[in-house]
């Protein structure tokens, strides 16, 4: 019996992301953030439909099965669709535009790992915008043309009852990538961009496919209450006031009155309460609902474990039903009261 198994990720360009010159071009229109993928990703046909509405930057699109006789795992291996689904990149230049294909690197599909009950497949894509990054650089030869490269490095793993489990082994520092298990419901996120060091080091030797990857910071998805609250938040004229915090900041402090209500866009903020952790939320996660709603004070410390990028809403242009179904579940949630 064939057992076959699916997972992918997107990585995308958020509002707010891009920083210094990279983050000119998007001001000025040359070029678009991209907004925030769907909640579920339904295979190939899928991808490609979004790649061709210019939604993501590329896709790792892997796929697998596996061969089971008297309930062991006889053969295995990466199917036909598995692989890079790679986007472009559009530039507008008043009066014109024009669209430079990216490049895509090679597929890195390590050998299956095969015990009786479980294989595990790890495959590896990426490649770099066709539009040049010219930019000095710290190692050789110290300037670099060509964009950096982006990847992400996934792990699918597939047991004999049918079952799997999935990982994001690794990534560019930036984008933000999204990763989408066998059923193509959103599950998880890497937590942290980094602009500087995927510029300054994602090329050469110091990728996959020289003698580096780099692992990535992970964070569980958020929920669909707050992932639509947050869309609200991030749509086109609202302008949110975009704040940045190193590691070890204190967003909010227990006990302190604030009436700013937050999304966080960037990074890994540890959630406490009487003095215990309780928690750490990532990208996507509501903060500060709490205080909005009820007697505007804080009921837990917020302390950014990386740098992060916050979101800073205006209360008066938020949906109230929207936030108090995020509150609700908040109060269902022991581990994450904000």
């Amino acid at each position: 019996m064939r057992i076959p198994a699916r997972m992918c990720s997107i990585s995308w360009i958020p509002i707010g992301a891009p920083e210094g010159a990279l983050k000119r071009g998007f001001d000025f229109k040359f070029t678009h953030y991209d907004g925030p993928p769907p909640d579920t990703v339904n295979g190939v046909d899928d991808l490609e439909r979004l790649r061709d509405d210019d939604a993501f930057r590329f896709a790792n699109a892997l796929s697998a099965w596996i061969d089971v006789e008297d309930g062991e795992i006889v053969g295995a291996g990466y199917a036909d669709e598995s692989g890079l689904i790679m986007g472009s990149t559009r530039i507008r230049v008043i009066p014109i535009g024009a669209t430079f294909r990216a490049i895509s690197l090679p597929t890195l599909q390590a050998e299956p790992t095969v015990t009786p009950s479980m294989a595990t497949f790890i495959q590896t894509v990426g490649g770099r915008t066709g539009v040049p990054l010219p930019r000095p650089v710290p190692h050789p030869p110290y300037v670099q043309w060509l964009a950096p490269v982006v990847w992400t490095t996934l792990s699918l793993t597939i047991h004999t009852d049918g079952s799997t489990a999935v990982d994001l082994n690794g990534a560019s520092t930036f984008p933000r990538h999204w990763v989408y298990g066998a059923d193509g419901d959103l599950l998880l996120k890497s937590g942290v961009t980094d602009q500087k060091t995927w510029v300054s080091h994602s090329f050469g030797d110091r990728t996959p496919w020289g003698e580096q990857n780099s692992p990535a910071v992970v964070a569980a998805s958020v929920t669909e209450h707050e992932r639509r609250l947050s869309e609200e938040i991030l749509q086109p004229g609202r302008n949110p006031e975009i704040r940045r915090l190193p590691e070890g900041a204190i967003v909010t402090e227990q006990g302190e009155p604030g009436e700013e209500l937050f999304l966080l866009l960037d990074g890994i903020l540890s959630v406490d309460v009487d003095g215990q952790q309780v928690g750490e939320v990532g990208p996507g996660a509501i903060l500060g609902e709490r205080a909005l709603l009820e007697h505007g004070v804080r009921t837990s410390t917020l302390t950014a474990v990386t740098p992060v990028r916050l979101a800073v809403a205006d209360a008066q242009t938020i949906d109230l039903t929207k936030l108090h179904k995020v509150a609700d579940l908040h109060r269902r949630e022991s581990e994450i009261r904000i």
